[in-house]
């Protein structure tokens, strides 16, 4: 070819992105005949040095025949030199999608990255009498360099090279007119175009499915027209469209495929399919395996054109097919039999075995939403399609032409032909992809309420939140969200958005998050309760000190603090900030600690609700160490000295009725006493009363042990007296003082 032509944007809407190329990628495809055994059971091309290619696939001369056994190919990596093992080509395609002068069979096309050597090897399969069909070859493909966009008219040459293992004579090119040449890009879809439309082929030879007048080649503009009134209109969908990548973003070279494009009546169904290549690819190259496929299409195939409306990368970029304008309803060659009101998406690499990521189903689903959604179409839905072919499908499903038969909307190529396309893992996600596409939001939940405190199966707070949420449906396919506050909107956000923000009024609400999808279907999370409170909580028992049994030290007397909180919505805690910090749940009442005798101390206590809301209260005391040398004492009494005892002495007596009086104003008092297993007992009289006999015997030794003692609920003068009883075998009652509170 001396040049290239340009298809001038007879589509009125290619793309919507910027596309960074200024113009078409030169790509070379080159043909090598393959060396057929005598018995015609099979074929190859032994093991060869080629110029550079990153693409290839077997053709062969007629697009009605099969090859019922393997292709497999070998590929050295222009890098670093290795061999691959050996790959299967999928030969489940059907050649006949378009007719015309040098259409011609195939296997799927595979990308293979930049390489520049290649084996292959065909087997007609098991049968005695299988033959190989005639006509095979291997074309390799070039998908040039985006650096060639500005290369000259006259640097797309001609893009045959001649095989360096000559074929023997019966196989060379010459035996097929399309070996070594270009096929006439002049074909129509045969599964699709009316006989009318396709005077080269046959009506026996053809699977007819016959578009409205409107939509023949006819009344399509040719490459070279502007736009015009001619074009079948493009509806308003009724979704967002998704970002779409040109033809003149990948780099398309019109020049090869010259032909105007033909158009659908309407769109009912949307087939996926899968290029069948690998799924190692990187993105980056995503525009060259685009370039690649077009080219092997139209330049090993015949088509007028790539067979696919759309392409899909497994980074989820989305690439303009056949041209003709994304939002128009292109007439594409991609599920044989049933091009007709329908459109093809490819996904670039093999899914077999291997599931697309979610970066894929997404943008399946965001294209196929759009394009249905262009003809009121239900991406969950199912239509009639009417079959152009007479044939079956992979699940033995079998067609007659002309027959409608029902179709869900979004499709897998298998569910139309018999073929593994789009891969078992794809075909498995294809209700997923109707799901994201059709709606409604799934997984929606709140997950956050930010400014209030969960407490059990609430969440409480003064007045302000923030209400976080998630939903596993993408936010492309979300227009909005709403925060509901019993049951009516508070606050609107995009459907790219993770959280609102609420003012609630006192009371208990219900919060809910509503999202609708991109189809008009809402979704509503479970509700939250949020209680907004703003009573502060209150200290109903006031903090108050008592002094409790334990071991008496001038550093540290034991003590008891007591209180007791309550909140109208949800106590959360209490602490205690001085003289120490301490956190004390909401149904805690009490804690034990010590002070310094002779010290005042001031107890400082905050209750705290789940709301945020607080109350303060606080008691002050002061420890009182009086020694045995201070009470009143009647009958024999023994100083004891010892570095154990409080102040280095104790008082010790075994006389009954020898007693020991202290008096003093307070609110709680502790007798202090050095025990042992020859301790005896004595009485405790308060303010003339006897109130208790306490027992000092103790297995252990112990010294400044508070046995007993007595707390009032307010301060005053009391007396507190201490009587031995003489208790028989063991009278000893060792003393070391009394302790008060004031």
């Amino acid at each position: 070819m001396a040049g290239f032509v340009v298809f001038q944007n007879v589509t009125g809407d290619s793309a919507d992105n910027s596309d960074s190329k200024a113009g078409p990628v030169r790509t070379d495809v080159r043909k090598t005949a393959l060396k057929v055994a005598a018995d015609g059971s099979s074929a190859s091309l032994g093991r060869r040095d080629t110029a550079p290619f990153s693409m290839l696939g077997v053709t062969w001369t007629d697009p009605a025949a099969k090859v019922t056994g393997a292709v497999e190919v070998r590929t050295r990596s222009a890098a670093n030199g290795t061999w691959t093992s050996w790959t299967p080509l999928e030969t489940d395609i059907d050649g006949r999608m378009e007719a015309g002068p040098g259409v011609r069979g195939s296997t799927e096309p595979r990308w293979v990255g930049p390489s520049n050597g290649v084996e292959v090897r065909v087997t007609a399969g098991g049968k005695v009498s299988a033959k190989l069909p005639a006509g095979l070859r291997l074309d390799t493909v070039d998908p040039g360099k985006d650096s060639s966009l500005h290369a000259a008219p006259a640097a797309f040459a001609a893009e045959t090279d001649a095989p360096t293992d000559a074929p023997s004579p019966s196989d060379s090119p010459a035996a097929d007119p399309t070996a070594a040449s270009e096929p006439t890009p002049t074909a129509t879809e045969s599964d699709t175009a009316p006989a009318s439309e396709t005077p080269s082929a046959t009506p026996s030879a053809t699977a007819t499915n016959s578009p409205s007048p409107t939509a023949s080649a006819s009344s399509s503009p040719t490459a070279s027209t502007s736009p015009s009134a001619s074009l079948p209109p493009a509806p308003p969908s009724t979704v967002p469209k998704p970002p779409i990548t040109s033809r003149a973003g990948w780099g398309a070279d019109e020049s090869i495929s010259p032909e105007a494009p033909e158009y659908n009546p309407t769109l009912k169904a949307v087939f996926v399919h899968h290029t069948a290549g690998t799924n190692t690819y990187s993105c980056a190259d995503s525009a060259a395996i685009v370039r690649s496929v077009y080219a092997y299409h139209v330049k090993s195939n015949g088509w007028k054109d790539i067979g696919y409306n759309f392409l899909v990368d497994k980074c989820g970029t989305i690439f303009e097919g056949r041209k003709g304008g994304v939002d128009r309803p292109v007439l594409g060659s991609h599920t044989y039999g049933f091009n007709r009101e329908s459109t093809g998406i490819s996904v670039l690499g093999n899914y077999t075995t291997t599931a697309a990521p979610s970066a894929v189903t997404t943008s399946v689903a965001r294209i196929a939403a759009w394009k249905l959604g262009q003809y009121k179409g239900d991406p969950a839905g199912s239509t009639m399609l009417t079959a152009g072919a007479t044939q079956s499908n992979y699940f033995k499903k079998a067609f007659t032409a002309g027959t409608q038969y029902s179709f869900k909307q979004i499709s897998g190529h298998r569910d139309g032909y018999n073929s593994e396309c789009p891969g078992n893992m794809l075909y498995g996600q294809l209700p997923a992809i109707r799901s994201l596409a059709a709606g409604p939001v799934t997984g929606l939940a709140i997950k956050s309420v930010t400014g209030a405190t969960l407490s059990g199966t609430s969440y409480y707070t003064k007045s302000a939140i923030t209400v976080g949420w998630s939903a596993s449906t993408p936010s492309a396919f979300i227009s909005k969200y709403e925060l509901l506050v019993d049951g009516k909107s508070v606050a609107t956000a995009a459907g790219t958005a993770t959280s609102a923000k609420a003012t609630l009024g006192v009371g208990t609400h219900s919060v809910q998050v509503r999202a609708t999808h991109q189809s008009g279907k809402t979704s509503l999370s479970a509700a939250a309760t949020v209680v907004a409170d703003q009573t502060a909580p209150s200290f109903t028992t006031k903090p108050s000190l008592e002094l409790r049994t334990g071991t008496v030290n001038t550093t540290a007397v034991p003590l008891t603090l007591k209180w007791k909180a309550t909140d109208t919505a949800s106590l959360k805690e209490v602490r205690l900030t001085a003289p120490v910090a301490k956190t004390y749940g909401p149904t805690t009442t009490s804690a034990s600690h010590t002070a310094k005798s002779g010290v005042a101390t001031t107890w400082s206590m905050s209750a705290y609700d789940f709301a945020g809301n607080t109350a303060a209260a606080s008691v002050s005391g002061t420890p009182v160490i009086l020694q045995e040398t201070s009470a009143t004492k009647t009958g024999t009494w023994t100083t004891k000295s010892s570095s154990s005892y409080l102040g280095g002495k104790s008082y010790s007596s075994t006389a009954k009725g020898a007693s020991l009086s202290w008096t003093f104003t307070g609110r709680s008092a502790a007798w202090v006493v050095s025990r042992a297993a020859t301790s005896g007992q004595a009485y405790v009289y308060v303010d003339g009363t006897k109130v208790a006999t306490v027992d000092l015997k103790s297995s252990t030794t112990k010294y400044r042990d508070a046995l007993w003692t007595k707390s009032w609920s307010t301060s005053a003068k009391h007396t507190v007296k201490i009587v031995v009883v003489a208790t028989s075998g063991r009278p000893a009652v060792t003393t070391d003082g009394l302790v008060y509170l004031k």
